[in-house]
């Protein structure tokens, strides 16, 4: 590699991450990870990488910070940065990756947001009033799946028992169940779906696919209505793994379900459930 510019390097980079089968949505989150570094570099002057030092990745860091990053969102930021480099030593562009000794900003991961019944309950009632958004709850909360996810399944992905989910950033292709619920509002929903020339499930009044921005406005408003506070898309697919682990379905089959690549990653939720047994239990619950 002759050329030592940092945006070619990037491009180098995204061709390797290519060919080593990284997923689309992963080498999207790279590159966008270090444009915005390459960013930061250009406005202190810095344009070759062999001059990037240890302090130069720290005062990113805590630029960002500064600007309300998370401290989760830069320590993936500062993943990228250690991956690039380390290509970069492997090509033998640079002698040392700087990137090695920037220490990843603490952070404590905020438990899961599970679903109380009663909420539970409330977000289906309302999400009624509408056959689309019923089916579009119905689907989060009963199969787990991701809000990307959804937004994707084709009319083809779906049979009477089952969804075909497509891969998905790190989760893999999978086919979920359809239990009678969900089914059930499936089948509504369809029947009164027009055909506007659209293959995806999920469309538009216009006939339109139902983007993930669209169903995330979609989902908000019925929390809005039912008065659910600090929630988010993805907990109703928190909500799935906790209750579904309540009702006492084995991690490895919930992790399949799901999509989790490693069973800790279910597991974790095992401490949230023990904690909401022992408290229906105090309140003679159980």
């Amino acid at each position: 590699m002759d050329n030592i510019l940092l945006p070619t390097l990037i491009e180098k980079f995204v061709e390797f991450l290519k060919s080593q089968g990284k997923s689309g949505f992963t080498i999207i989150a790279y590159r966008k990870d270090l444009e915005q570094f390459v960013g930061y570099l250009t406005s202190k002057d810095l344009s070759d990488v062999r001059e990037i030092k240890k302090e130069n990745i720290e005062g990113f860091i805590n630029k960002i910070l500064l600007e309300n990053y998370t401290k989760k969102s830069a320590s993936r930021k500062l993943n990228s940065i250690r991956t690039f480099f380390r290509y970069l030593k492997n090509e033998s562009v640079i002698a040392q990756n700087p990137a090695l000794d920037v220490s990843h900003p603490k952070y404590t991961q905020t438990p899961p947001r599970i679903f109380s019944k009663l909420e539970y309950r409330a977000l289906r009632d309302v999400a009624k009033e509408d056959l689309r958004t019923f089916a579009l709850v119905e689907l989060l909360l009963q199969t787990g799946a991701k809000i990307g996810e959804l937004a994707s399944i084709r009319l083809t992905d779906v049979t009477k028992e089952a969804v075909r989910i497509a891969p998905y950033g790190k989760c893999p292709e999978r086919t979920v169940p359809l239990n009678k619920s969900a089914k059930k509002a499936l089948d509504e929903y369809l029947k009164a779906r027009k055909s506007a020339g659209s293959d995806y499930l999920f469309i538009t009044r216009t006939g339109r696919p139902l983007l993930i921005r669209n169903i995330r406005q979609i989902i908000t408003r019925c929390f809005q209505e039912v008065g659910i506070e600090n929630a988010t898309v993805n907990d109703l697919r928190n909500t799935f793994i906790a209750y579904q682990l309540m009702n006492g379905s084995s991690i490895e089959y919930i992790a399949k379900i799901v999509g989790h690549r490693r069973l800790s990653s279910t597991e974790r939720f095992l401490s949230l459930v023990k904690e909401e047994a022992e408290r229906k239990e105090k309140l003679g619950e159980l």
